[in-house]
C-alpha cells in the first residue's frame, strides 16, 4: 500500500527550540500548524489564528531547521480567494515555509493552481477540516456514508490533478484512508485514520507535537500516542524550584 520504501514522519512545531530538537533527531517535515492556536496561544480551536500569528511562529521555526520540509498552515479567512491564497502563501515562504498547506476539496482547486502556478508547492488537508468546526458543530469523524467517502474522494483526486504534491487526510475512517492512498499517486499523510489495530492506512502519519511529548495535559485527542510527560516534568521542577528558595 504505501508508494515508498518507508512510513513519512511528520510533526507540528511551533518555536525554535523544539523544530531544532525534532528537526536534529530525523523528521522527515515540520509542519508550522495553525494547531498553535490551542496548544501555544490558548484558544478554544483554531479559528481565532491570523496570518500574523502563522508568519510569527513560521519565522521561529525556520531558524532552528536546516533539514526538515517546513510547511506553513495558511489560517482560515486567509486564502478566501485565488488572490488573496496567492498574497498569503507568498508571506508564509517569505517567512521561511518551503510549502504551504490549506484545507478543502474541490472548492478549493483554483487557488491550489494559482499558488503552484507561482511556484510555491502546496500540500492539501482533506476529511475532517479544524477550520469548520463550528460551522459542523464540532470534531466529527468522517467517511462513515457512502455519499460522504465518494465526496472525500474526488476531493482527493482534484487536489492532486491541481498540483498537490502530498495530502494530510484527517480523521476518516480507516477503509477510506486506505482506498484514497491507492487511489492517488502523490503520498498521503494521515493523522487520526488509523483503526484499532493501529494499521497503517497512509504513506505516512502526522501528530501534534504536544500530544507526543504530553507537555498539554488538558486534552489529548483519542487517537494520540504519548511518548513523554514533560508537563508533569515542568510542575515538578518548579515545585522544586520553590521549595529550594525557602
Amino acid at each position: 500500500m504505501l508508494k515508498g520504501q518507508r512510513v513519512i514522519s511528520m510533526l507540528t512545531a511551533y518555536d525554535y527550540p523544539t523544530a531544532r530538537l525534532v528537526d536534529e533527531a530525523g523528521i522527515d517535515i515540520i509542519l508550522v500548524g495553525d494547531s498553535l492556536g490551542m496548544v501555544v496561544l490558548g484558544f478554544p480551536d483554531t479559528t481565532h489564528v491570523t496570518l500574523d500569528m502563522m508568519l510569527h511562529h513560521t519565522s521561529a521555526v525556520a531558524r532552528g531547521v536546516k533539514k526538515a520540509l517546513i510547511i506553513g498552515d495558511m489560517p482560515i479567512h486567509s486564502y478566501d480567494t485565488p488572490e488573496q491564497a496567492i498574497n498569503t502563501a507568498k508571506a508564509l515562504t517569505n517567512a521561511g515555509a518551503d510549502v504551504v498547506k490549506l484545507e478543502g476539496g474541490i472548492n478549493q482547486v483554483a487557488k491550489v493552481k494559482g499558488i503552484v502556478a507561482a511556484g510555491i508547492p502546496v500540500i492539501g488537508h482533506h476529511g475532517m477540516l479544524p477550520q469548520r468546526v463550528l460551522e459542523e458543530g464540532g470534531y466529527k469523524k468522517k467517511g462513515k456514508t457512502e455519499e460522504e467517502s465518494e465526496s472525500i474522494l474526488q476531493g482527493a483526486r482534484a487536489l492532486q490533478e491541481a498540483g498537490c504534491f502530498a495530502l494530510v487526510l484527517e480523521s476518516i475512517i480507516p477503509s477510506l484512508a486506505e482506498k484514497i492512498t491507492a487511489a492517488l499517486d502523490i503520498p498521503t499523510i494521515g493523522i487520526g485514520c488509523k483503526g484499532k489495530d493501529k494499521k497503517q492506512t497512509c504513506d505516512g502519519e502526522v501528530a501534534v507535537i504536544t500530544d507526543v511529548v504530553g507537555s498539554y495535559p488538558w486534552f489529548i485527542p483519542p487517537f494520540a500516542n504519548q511518548r513523554a510527560n514533560i508537563a508533569e516534568e515542568i510542575t515538578r521542577a518548579t515545585q522544586e524550584y520553590i521549595a529550594s528558595l525557602s
